[in-house]
């Protein structure tokens, strides 16, 4: 994988770890040179010559936002976008780079480049293909509480509505087909460990496109996922 990433960004929240105020946006471009994908026969070749330099294009999109709206008290609004692409038909897309939406969001050892999107109230990759997807979309929104702004253990606790899925490809592509869910968290900064927390969220439709609701979900926290 020979890529070339171009990224936008501004940032003016006033704080790292519990913002009250401000916002962040990014955009970021990462692509690679068309080695194969002009080639005659390309569609026809095994997967193992066809993929051995993988060709794509990768478009990704976040908003997030704060607002103070009493003492200690935070609204947060989140919004993620991406999109992955080829530059031909005959070549396809590759069956790296995928995103994969569903759960903590911790990002686990893989070689296939994939990104894990979280979305609490599911179980882990469970809102994707197998192999995952090349599209999707995500809405956050989230009340904070600062129980403790003790530099040494900062604490807060949290309240969030979350929608989000993804999508084999944008004919099927529904912005608002999303799989919803709500809860609770909690979490704490220490500067020697991080930001560290756990989620308790109900997903309010099936993992699947029938059956039961995925209920409650326990999600553990390390880092800044959500």
């Amino acid at each position: 994988n020979f890529n070339m990433s171009f990224t936008l960004k501004r940032d003016n929240r006033d704080i790292p770890i519990f913002p009250t105020r401000g916002s962040s946006f990014s955009f970021t471009l990462e692509a690679t040179p068309w080695f194969k994908s002009t080639e005659a026969g390309i569609a026809d070749q095994p997967a193992s010559e066809k993929y051995d330099w993988i060709e794509y294009h990768k478009w990704k999109f976040n908003a997030d936002w704060y607002t103070e709206i009493a003492k200690n008290t935070v609204f947060r609004g989140y919004a993620e976008f991406g999109f992955l692409g080829s530059y031909t038909d005959d070549y396809g897309l590759s069956p790296f780079e995928r995103f994969f939406v569903g759960g903590d969001g911790l990002q686990n050892f893989s070689i296939d480049g994939r990104e894990i999107v979280g979305l609490r109230g599911y179980p882990n990759l469970s809102l994707s293909s197998s192999g995952g997807d090349p599209l999707f979309n995500k809405f956050t929104f989230e009340l904070r509480y600062l129980i403790s702004p003790n530099p040494s253990a900062q604490i807060f606790a949290l309240s969030f509505l979350e929608a989000g899925n993804s999508f084999s490809n944008f004919e099927e592509f529904r912005p608002f087909n999303l799989k919803r869910s709500a809860g609770v968290g909690v979490r704490i900064f220490m500067p020697m460990f991080g930001l560290l927390g756990v989620d308790l969220g109900y997903g309010f439709d099936p993992v699947g496109n029938v059956g039961s609701p995925s209920g409650w979900q326990t999600h553990f926290v390390i880092g800044q996922q959500f």
